[in-house]
């Protein structure tokens, strides 16, 4: 299709995904305060032969051009398990999603976010929330606040225009995911403190940390709590085994035990919490580049991520104990211990809890009982088609 002389092609093959990530590297390297990310991690992510997403989904990508110039991208993708929640959770019968979206100006965004659709549309959807890059697990939401500062891992980073292009296309917001910044090097409230003593006095509860010579198990554990413990919550997407093995061999390198927490009860794995060193600094520094000495920074700060700030992508409780005390009070036992490790093991100052809900007031609550401050907001959004 054209618009206006903006030419819409789709992406095929590995020539052309190699140019769709290489323009979205270009579009990042614009962007005060963004990181370069590993290309190698981007190319696989939107491989269908690598990422066991694409085992229970469909995308399609595609690059504008203007002049003959690129000049901005998108994906356009189904989830068949997304298909399959409630509509009241977000996601549902006839939902699709865009992503990956960058565009040089409101005219080239508008003819993307058109093709976008089409192929949608083609496909049976009738409507569509994004931007989801590519799975809800991976970087849901377009940055509304939060531009003035760089992301931690794992958080998208995006020009502030692009709430506006996507307004002015015919989107609203569905949702909002906040993230929320803590100074690691103070001490909790008195009566925070306090939960934490009463917890660790009572012989029922143990939180102990995540071991990693017995990681295949451990990964199962926590992401068979993780499924129990958002699959009422707005976007929730279960992990399959196979993406419960690859995100297990992704994230063991980023692992250290005493910063990721499992809490039982009773000698049952009830909750869990996982808190990863922030890499962007590195990714910074060798400008997301392996080589030439790239990995050798990169080997260097997993072994010990001295002075990095922290982000907790990831904590669940099991339903059953939803709304009730205990739920709150294994929370704050695996944050203040992952607090005082973080400190006490790896220098670190600052942590950051997210995303969260903005209607998941359990979290809200214990983010604001710790003195936490939303630090990122970001939106998606939704559309009929």
């Amino acid at each position: 299709m054209s618009h206006s002389q903006i030419v819409i092609e789709p992406v095929s093959g590995k020539q052309g995904r190699v140019e769709f990530v290489d323009l979205g590297r270009a579009f990042a390297a614009r962007l005060p305060h963004s990181v370069p990310q590993l290309r190698g991690e981007q190319l696989e992510l939107i491989n269908p032969e690598k990422n066991p997403f694409f085992g229970h989904a469909k995308a399609q990508m595609f690059i504008a051009r203007r002049g003959g110039q690129a000049a901005g991208r998108i994906s356009a993708h189904i989830d068949e398990l997304a298909l399959k929640m409630p509509a009241e959770q977000g996601f549902g019968p006839g939902t699709g999603n865009f992503g990956l979206f960058d565009a040089a100006d409101e005219q080239v965004a508008l003819a993307l976010l058109v093709a976008a659709e089409e192929w949608l549309r083609e496909q049976g959807i009738t409507r569509v929330l994004g931007p989801i890059s590519l799975s809800i697990w991976e970087e849901p939401g377009l940055l509304v606040k939060g531009q003035d500062h760089s992301p931690m891992i794992m958080m998208g980073h995006h020009p502030s225009e692009y709430r506006e292009w996507i307004e002015n296309a015919g989107y609203r917001k569905a949702k909002s995911l906040l993230t929320y910044d803590l100074d690691v090097r103070n001490e909790f409230p008195p009566l925070i403190q306090r939960i934490v003593k009463s917890g660790e006095r009572n012989e029922r509860i143990h939180v102990r940390q995540v071991r990693k010579n017995d990681w295949d198990a451990e990964v199962e554990i926590i992401l068979t709590i993780l499924n129990d413990a958002w699959s009422s919550n707005w976007g929730f997407v279960p992990f399959t085994p196979e993406e419960i093995a690859y995100a297990g061999k992704k994230l063991r390198p980023i692992i250290h035990e005493p910063l990721n927490m499992i809490a039982e009860v009773e000698g049952r794995p009830m909750a869990f919490m996982l808190t990863f060193p922030d890499v962007n600094h590195v990714l910074k520094k060798v400008d997301g580049k392996l080589f030439p000495l790239g990995w050798f920074h990169l080997l260097k700060w997993m072994r010990n991520p001295a002075g990095s700030g922290m982000r907790v992508p990831l904590m669940g409780v099991r339903k059953e104990l939803h709304n009730s005390r205990l739920a709150s009070q294994l929370a704050f036992m695996m944050i203040s211990q992952i607090r005082h490790n973080a400190c006490d093991l790896y220098d670190s100052e600052r942590g950051e809890i997210g995303w969260i809900l903005d209607d998941n007031e359990g979290m809200k609550a214990i983010a604001d009982a710790i003195e936490s401050k939303v630090n990122r907001e970001y939106w998606v959004f939704e559309k009929a088609l």
